[in-house]
């Protein structure tokens, strides 16, 4: 028989995140500190409207860009919250999630042979999906010295005459590392001067500690060059609903909805629904969730120095990126170590690209008493390790 695959799906490799998980989800009192998921429910105004939807049978397919309330209310909070101004008619879709965003508008955007520049480290879709819509992904590692954000001078010297799509992919996971204006200043005068399109993951957007998150597409010159991509998973912890945005020049979106009718139809119709109501009336959630990510944010930084374990400090997301070079042992070495003589889960940060070698990945969507646990145990393991290497 012939070969069933496709070539290009064979060089694909599977996501680094699960390979843990799936030992965990056997492992008898077994922590996982991995899954990018937040521990709080959805908000109960949010669940509410959508058993009403429900009740009202609207079961229905919505248009395939999305419901019109929906679209109207996120062009409502993207004024409010960052000055972005889009027609909710012709500059807006609705995703199955952030991650389709990604793929559609990466599928409509690129010919072969164009590349697309993706920081690193950063999340697992994006070098997939750039292979797959049939781009050259070119990775630019990132420095933790530099807080994990991009500089003008990393972007430069990764630029080509093939270059189309820069990925920016802030605030980031898994590093937490934010882009504050002035960062983002200097790279769109890069992305101006050579005639870049950029694709911002925004997702963590409302998951920013210091300073209010500045999107890339508020700056001049840039609207007209940028896809927004955004979404309900994290801000409204409603990561099961599988709702996301995207928001572009309407060339762009023409062409992203077109792949999404002959690929998907149209989003949930009970989410967009119950998104209304999570758009409208959930600040007050959003808010009360983001400081409780910023005390377990705190907590873990506290725990770490107290460790000695060297870690930069996370301003975005709910991820936290210790480095534990000083044992001499890769990231996989390391974490599986902690799973089999801990019971505690982590990523290894290669699972974001190579320059994520002596990292690893800690996500703090979990309750502080277990997050207090799981330090124990870490910090169990690490004066274990340092005792067997006579440190």
């Amino acid at each position: 028989m012939r070969d069933p695959l496709s070539k290009t799906i064979k060089t694909i490799q599977p996501s680094g995140i699960r390979k843990f998980f799936d030992i965990v989800s056997e492992m008898e009192d077994a922590i996982s500190l991995g899954v990018g998921e937040p521990d709080f429910d959805t908000p109960w105004r949010v669940r509410d409207e959508a058993i009403y939807s429900l009740e009202k049978g609207r079961t229905f397919y919505t248009s395939n860009a999305g419901l019109k309330e929906l679209k109207v209310e996120i062009a409502n909070y993207l004024d409010r919250r960052y000055d972005l101004h889009y027609d909710y008619k012709s500059e807006m879709l609705i995703t199955v999630g952030g991650s389709e965003a990604i793929d559609i508008a990466l599928r409509a955007m690129l010919d072969p042979g164009d590349e697309v520049l993706i920081p690193q480290p950063s999340y697992v879709s994006y070098l997939p999906c750039t292979v797959l819509a049939n781009g050259t992904p070119v990775v630019i590692n990132l420095k933790e010295e530099n807080q994990f954000r991009l500089t003008p001078e990393e972007l430069e010297a990764a630029i080509t005459d093939k270059t189309k799509i820069l990925i920016m992919p802030f605030p980031n996971n898994p590093t937490g590392a934010v882009m504050e204006r002035e960062d983002l200043e200097k790279i769109a005068d890069v992305v101006k001067k050579h005639d870049l399109y950029v694709l911002s993951d925004e997702i963590y957007s409302e998951l920013t500690y210091l300073e209010q998150h500045v999107s890339i597409a508020s700056l001049p010159g840039m609207k007209e060059r940028t896809v927004l991509i955004n979404g309900f998973s994290k801000s409204h912890a409603m990561t099961g609903w599988r709702l996301g945005y995207a928001c572009a020049p309407e060339a762009i979106i023409q062409q992203m909805l077109k792949i999404h009718q002959f690929a998907i139809m149209c989003a949930p119709t009970t989410s967009q629904y119950a998104a209304v109501e999570a758009i409208k009336n959930c600040d007050e959630d959003v808010a009360m969730m983001r400081e409780q990510y910023d005390a377990r944010r705190r907590y873990l930084l506290k725990r770490f120095r107290e460790m000695g374990l060297q870690c930069f400090e996370p301003f975005g997301a709910f991820y936290i990126f210790p480095s534990i070079k000083e044992f001499g042992m890769t990231s996989d070495e390391f974490a599986t170590r902690l799973l089999k003589e801990q019971k505690v889960a982590v990523v290894p940060g290669t699972a974001f690209g190579d320059c994520g070698e002596g990292f690893l990945r800690i996500s703090y969507a979990y309750s502080l008493e277990n997050l207090r646990t799981a330090l124990d145990r870490i910090q169990i393991f690490v004066d274990e390790l340092r005792a067997e290497q006579g440190k």
